[in-house]
């Protein structure tokens, strides 16, 4: 079996031990973090995914894997505003927002969509190595990073683009910023460039909360004392934006 391979295989069944592990911790709601690190295994799994596609079983897993982050994404999206509303001094609507929580991260534990992605993951090592004996992975690791070029490619137009649209730029950076930490030893970017990476990322994400919180504050009067606020840290977030990504767009002509 190739290095790559073997990589592949490495990383599927560690992730496998992960995701096991927050079914357990969600199923006996033992710490607040569990969903998140759920889906923090669960979008590594799909990036690693992303670059194999055309290799048997990789259509099936990464389809289960999208359900599973579709469940999960409004739940995760209620603790991080519940967080957020208690940190800012509106502890009633923040425990409001959490209350339940228990039976939520049980219904995650048990649902259909978690256990598909661990019964595929189960014997995902299986259709590797036998995809490989059959020639079907022949030069895996130039396929692979032919498909993470191109990833790198895409943002490279997309923050070019003077219209940009900083919702598109927030998914493409963690496409590559999760695809280059997948396959670390494909080198695609240096410690410098994974830095701004992460703090473009870090500043989309508090844009974008702000403006999906003032956008549910339309249909929740208990939001309402914080849409003040929001909007001014909307503006600054929109400011942090634009200077980070022109700085990445600066190491991005460079790379």
């Amino acid at each position: 079996m190739s290095a790559m391979m073997d990589h592949v295989v490495a990383q599927v069944l560690a992730l496998h031990v992960r995701l096991l592990a927050c079914r357990e911790r969600l199923a006996a709601d033992t710490d607040s973090e569990a969903l998140h690190d759920l889906r923090t295994s669960l979008r590594r799994l799909r990036s690693l995914l992303r670059p194999l596609r055309g290799l048997p079983g990789i259509e099936q897993l990464e389809e289960a894997a999208r359900s599973l982050g579709t469940l999960t994404t409004p739940l995760r999206d209620r603790e991080v505003l519940a967080a957020q509303l208690i940190a800012s001094g509106h502890p009633e609507p923040g425990q409001r927002r959490l209350q339940g929580r228990a039976a939520t991260f049980a219904s995650v534990a048990a649902s259909a969509q978690l256990r598909r992605v661990l019964a595929i993951l189960d014997t995902f090592p299986l259709f590797l190595r036998a995809a490989d004996r059959e020639g079907l992975a022949h030069e895996l690791r130039t396929r692979v990073d032919k498909r993470l070029g191109k990833q790198w490619r895409k943002l490279q137009a997309g923050i070019d683009d003077p219209a940009h649209d900083r919702h598109r730029l927030r998914l493409l950076i963690k496409r590559v910023r999760y695809g280059d930490e997948a396959y670390p030893q494909l080198r695609h970017a240096k410690k410098p460039l994974q830095r701004l990476l992460k703090q473009a990322q870090a500043d989309l994400g508090d844009w974008h909360d702000r403006l999906q919180w003032l956008l549910q504050v339309r249909e929740h009067a208990d939001l309402a004392p914080c849409a003040e606020m929001w909007e001014l840290q909307l503006q600054q977030a929109e400011r942090h934006c634009d200077v980070t990504l022109k700085s990445l767009r600066k190491a991005l002509s460079h790379r």
